[in-house]
């Protein structure tokens, strides 16, 4: 597709520095794209005013005939993005532009094209309410809306649901970040430090320094270059936490530099989470009663989220569908049939457009089509896999998909594994034994492997990992297990006599206490294969975890420093799974006090976030007596379900 000359310019992530960085911020007036396919008309940077006088820029996609816009009304596709809306639409907006909808693709404020200043989802409520006004007004506008785009393009579709906006009867709101103060941005009191990661890269994680939308942030466009070019410093950064405002060249993006220290100062009950419009089980009431598929993945950095709060808590609250489908996924990748090491069957993919069309054709084109009689529940059951080594090196997990009429399975039984003494994991109760304790020291703390991450570019893997540190990783130092570490207590069955299905909630109830006012507690739960001819050293692939701030283990909104050496129960919910540990394979509980870079690591001091001046060498210590039976729930499914 060929833009004008500035337009096209504009859409390359490296340019040169200076003026030409602010002539490009300029929006230019709409025109129509010369040549787009026969049957998409192309209208760009429309220019959509908000209730404050800010311009918004759109790219809006028409059926057309001969590069015409057809005549006639249509319902629209809305998806409103930080991410530059050049970029994202290219996987979707001239499919649905093709087969009859209306797509519009807009920058969100502050972002590229669009006016404003930035904050993170805090107006997106207000600006998407103004534009599904704008929508429905046009001409050729049947009334009808639906609202796409995955991680923060789906909170900024909860943030307008919130806000009742107008003529949105569907939406698919995908990987959705939303709940920010309770987990994926605070997370149990901890902080997740993707989220760095993301704003030192001017929001674009992942990719090379972006100059556009540093210059798109900057202050002065001269400070565009030392802006972009945070990205490659970002381990540096993240080994000197914390970060204060004016101590680094985020200065220059004060917008940026402010909300990333706020959200790494405040507790998640602070109104720097709660003004982000995006706590989803806080505005249950609030929220549009229209059909919503929910959709996320067992290693996706929203999982939680997603299934256990918005899913359950909108299902309860309101009378049109919703509807939850849970892959093996990480974040954003519904297209991918495997996750980190972890190789699943080839069905484990989606198509993603054909998903997304069948529900938007129901809703906003009253096509007969069966979605709304399908089940409410669409889960892939991890597992079953034979283990061997595929040709990518992963290992096959294998797995199934498998309707289901709720969530959380009703038929699911909590079941606890007590953590022993020993090692073992058991449904054995506890015996009388002194508590084990081991030293945490901050500044070796112990390396991320996989899990729920997302935007965390460089820093480390998403998914399924084993559980061996590499030298190449920058937070190794050697090539041992985990479960090497001394600060690493590891409790495990004996090898499954038969196959275990465990699907639902993972939650661990731990009895422990410090020596020091505030540290963390951390649980993560594995799969230990047993050794075979493609790993004859056996692997071991993490299947969730959590932390706990202490100080915040009466919830976000509750700071309470610790009574030295005082046992007390932590509860360190995990991300949901649904796996076949298969027999001969053992069920693994990790718990240490660390876990970075998902997670910032505490002081163990008791100073404020963020603004420690101190460290300390915590003795921290775990309970497994009949007085303090410090477990795991693991919900088992019984042996033969559909």
């Amino acid at each position: 597709m060929q833009r004008s000359a500035s337009s096209a310019h504009f859409g390359r992530r490296l340019l040169a520095p200076g003026v030409v960085l602010a002539a490009l911020l300029a929006p230019e007036p709409p025109s129509v794209a010369t040549e787009t396919p026969a049957d998409v008309a192309l209208a760009v940077d429309v220019m959509i005013p908000m209730r404050d006088g800010a311009r918004l820029a759109a790219d809006v996609y028409r059926p057309a005939r001969d590069g015409v816009p057809i005549e006639g009304r249509f319902p629209a596709l809305l998806m409103r993005t930080p991410y530059n809306k050049e970029v994202r639409a290219a996987p979707f907006a001239h499919y649905f532009a093709a087969r009859g909808y209306v797509v519009v693709v807009q920058d969100v404020r502050g972002r590229y094209r669009s006016q404003g200043r930035w904050r993170p989802l805090s107006d997106d409520g207000r600006d998407g309410y103004d534009t599904t006004q704008w929508i429905g007004q046009q001409s050729w506008s049947d009334g009808g809306i639906g609202t796409v785009g995955t991680s923060y393009e789906g909170g900024t579709q909860h943030a307008l649901a919130i806000a009742a906006a107008p003529f949105v009867k569907a939406m698919i709101p995908l990987f959705s970040m939303s709940d920010v103060g309770r987990y994926g941005v605070r997370h149990n009191g901890a902080f997740e430090l993707r989220w760095l990661n993301w704003v030192f890269s001017m929001g674009d994680p992942g990719g090379p320094p972006n100059l556009v939308a540093a210059a798109r942030a900057a202050s002065d466009p001269v400070a565009a270059p030392a802006l972009a070019d945070l990205v490659n410093h970002v381990p540096e950064y993240l080994r000197a936490l914390p970060l204060r405002a004016g101590d680094t060249p985020l200065k220059f993006a004060p917008d940026y530099e402010k909300w990333l220290t706020d959200a790494m100062s405040h507790g998640g009950d602070d109104p720097v989470f709660k003004a982000m419009g995006v706590e989803v089980v806080d505005h249950l009431g609030d929220y549009k009663d229209i059909p919503v598929y929910h959709v996320t993945g067992w290693y996706d950095s929203w999982a939680l989220q997603v299934a256990n709060l918005n899913y359950v808590g909108l299902h309860e609250r309101k009378k049109s569908p919703q509807r939850l489908i849970v892959g093996p996924w990480t974040h954003s990748r519904p297209n991918a049939s495997y996750a980190g090491d972890a190789q699943f069957t080839p069905d484990a993919a989606i198509d993603l457009n054909a998903f997304q069309q069948r529900w938007f054709d129901h809703w906003l084109k009253g096509i007969d089509n069966g979605v709304d009689r399908e089940a409410p529940v669409r889960i892939y059951v991890m597992g079953g896999g034979d283990g061997h080594k595929t040709p990518e090196g992963r290992v096959f997990v294998g797995g199934r998909w498998r309707d289901e009429q709720e969530w959380p399975l009703a038929r699911a039984t909590p079941t606890a594994y007590y953590l022993h003494a020993d090692g073992a994991l058991s449904p054995d109760q506890p015996v009388p034994h002194a508590p084990l304790t081991y030293r945490f020291d901050p500044h070796n703390p112990v390396p991320t492997l996989g899990g729920n991450i997302s935007s965390q570019g460089a820093l480390a893997s998403a998914g399924a990992t084993d559980q061996r540190c590499r030298p190449t990783l920058w937070t190794c130092t050697d090539s041992n297990p985990l479960s090497a570490r001394n600060d690493v207590l590891v409790f495990q069955t004996p090898p499954l006599a038969r196959d275990l299905e465990v699907t639902g909630r993972l939650i661990v109830r731990l009895w422990a206490a410090s020596d020091s006012p505030d540290t963390d507690f951390t649980a993560k739960l594995i799969d230990v294969y047993p050794p075979n001819a493609d790993f004859p050293g056996g692997i071991e692939l993490n299947i969730g975890d959590s932390i706990v701030r202490a100080r915040y283990r009466n919830g976000p909104g509750r700071a309470e420093m610790l009574q030295r050496g005082k046992p007390y129960e932590f509860t360190i919910e995990m991300y949901p799974t649904s796996l076949v540990f298969r027999h001969g394979h053992r069920i693994r509980l990790d718990i240490s006090s660390s876990n970075f870079p998902r997670f910032d690591v505490n002081p163990n001091t008791g100073e404020p976030l963020n603004d420690n001046r101190r460290w300390r060498i915590a003795e921290n210590s775990v309970y497994f007596d009949p007085a303090h039976p410090s477990r795991i729930e693991l919900p088992l499914v019984p042996t033969g379900s559909p």
